[in-house]
């Protein structure tokens, strides 16, 4: 029997847990599952006779060594800053590791001694990144394969409310930590390159300048740019490539009324605001205006953002009950950025009944036979519930496939790697077809590079 340690229950780890436990017969596993909520651990297994339910502190080395120990594989879906304490462990007891985050300097530094011990410790296989590369590198490798040059390369992914869900004007609604949401974009400029010239958005006009994305069946879409595209480049050996550009989908509208709230200084993590605690939402939102006794908060807002009184923009933000004098923050010594995620999460938690919907597009633009030729791949899918939620489902999936891949000794790889090989992303994306996660692929030729030959990013 071969052991499968995961760490963290949380969210995205419903869909993968069930996964592993239904496969578990088939393949001889025993699942445990760790976190500090026993009852959420249980909930999860479900009385699965091939899970384990264990209630410690992940994050105490101490508390996790002896698990580690005897695992053959382990799961981190812990916050990503503790992969590498995860990894230097696995690393001491020979232990397999995948976890769904991005590859830090510090988990890249361990490569070559996980290779010498024939350990695989695989990263970036969730949605963003995971599927998107695996998607993005399959259509990059047959165009490769047809003697085809790559020179644009757009790559674009939202995590979003299902359509029969989407009930408010913001036309969004936490589907992932609501944190992450609120400081996105923040940490330096977004970089790219536009037909070989590099460009940079700062973040106070990253929510300004965005493109307009169309999905076939979903409609119009806005997408905004993320940190560093440029990174890319060498993970896809597109070192050459003259366009690269990777960005966050929302509803069009969503990005405009969310720049409201970065002008404000509302989205501002690096202090805090005395007496937080007490608070109105009103009083929040004045402390960022300027003092003016004869005027009310709504006329210095719309003063200070310049919306006209018949901006639809208005109701965005008259809905989010800023203005209340009734509804506190509640929250001490907390940052301008923790207040404004307090008043997000009572309007945009998902209800009762409420799916998410993750969607993602490629768009690739080749030269064969001095010809360009455009390939546009995209894909949708709709969660199943508040717990097997589209974001679960596309971050966990493809995390336990690639955890049977492992296990089954399919990937011949060892080291720091990522699921960038056609061992990895072909079986990977073959098994996610089975649970609706499809890519819907088109040639259009000939290309239309821009819409009437403007340039949107310059």
């Amino acid at each position: 029997m071969k052991r499968i340690l995961i760490l963290g229950a949380g969210l995205s780890s419903s869909s993968l847990i069930r996964y592993l436990l239904e496969k578990s017969d088939e393949f001889d596993w025993q699942v445990r599952v760790v976190d500090q909520d026993l009852k959420l651990v249980q909930r999860k297994i479900n009385g699965h006779p091939r899970g384990v339910a264990l209630a410690f502190n992940a994050l105490n080395p101490a508390e996790r060594e002896d698990e580690i120990i005897a695992a053959d594989l382990v799961i981190s879906m812990l916050p990503a800053r503790y992969h590498v304490e995860i990894a230097e462990d696995c690393l001491n007891h020979n232990s397999h590791l995948i976890t769904p985050s991005y590859v830090s300097p510090e988990m890249e530094a361990l490569g070559e001694e996980a290779k010498k011990r024939g350990l695989i410790f695989l990263n970036e296989v969730g949605v963003d990144p995971g599927i998107d590369h695996m998607s993005a590198k399959r259509v990059l490798d047959f165009i490769e394969k047809e003697g085809g040059t790559p020179h644009i390369f757009e790559s674009f992914t939202g995590g979003l409310i299902a359509p029969e869900s989407d009930d408010n004007p913001w036309n969004y609604k936490f589907t992932w930590n609501p944190r992450n949401v609120v400081i996105a974009g923040q940490g330096g400029a977004a970089k790219f390159i536009q037909e070989g010239k590099y460009k940079y958005i700062p973040y106070n006009r990253l929510f300004r300048r965005t493109e307009i994305i169309h999905i076939d069946g979903l409609g119009r879409f806005e997408g905004y740019a993320n940190r560093d595209s440029l990174r890319y480049r060498s993970i896809y050996g597109l070192d050459k490539i003259p366009t690269i550009y990777r960005g966050t989908l929302r509803k069009k509208g969503f990005c405009r009324a969310w720049d409201c709230f970065v002008q404000l200084g509302a989205t501002d993590d690096t202090y805090v605001l005395e007496n937080s605690e007490e608070m109105s939402y009103r009083d929040y939102i004045n402390s960022f205006l300027p003092y003016n006794v004869n005027d009310s908060v709504e006329l210095k807002l719309r003063h200070y953002l310049k919306i006209d009184l018949d901006d639809l923009l208005w109701d965005k933000l008259v809905w989010l009950d800023i203005f209340s004098k009734d509804k506190k923050i509640g929250i001490k010594d907390a940052t301008p950025a923790q207040c404004l995620q307090k008043i997000l999460e009572d309007k945009w938690s998902l209800g009762e009944n409420d799916k998410d919907m993750i969607v993602m597009y490629h768009k690739f633009v080749y030269i064969k036979d001095g010809e360009f030729h455009e390939i546009v791949s995209q894909m949708y899918c709709i969660g199943e519930d508040r717990t097997y939620t589209a974001m679960s489902n596309t971050v966990g999936l493809p995390v336990a496939i690639c955890a049977k891949l492992m296990l089954t000794d399919k990937i011949s790889e060892r080291g720091v790697i990522l699921p960038l090989s056609p061992e990895i992303y072909n079986p990977v994306l073959h098994e996610l077809e089975s649970f609706g996660i499809q890519f819907l692929e088109m040639d259009i030729n000939p290309p239309r590079l821009y819409e009437n030959d403007l340039q949107p990013w310059s």
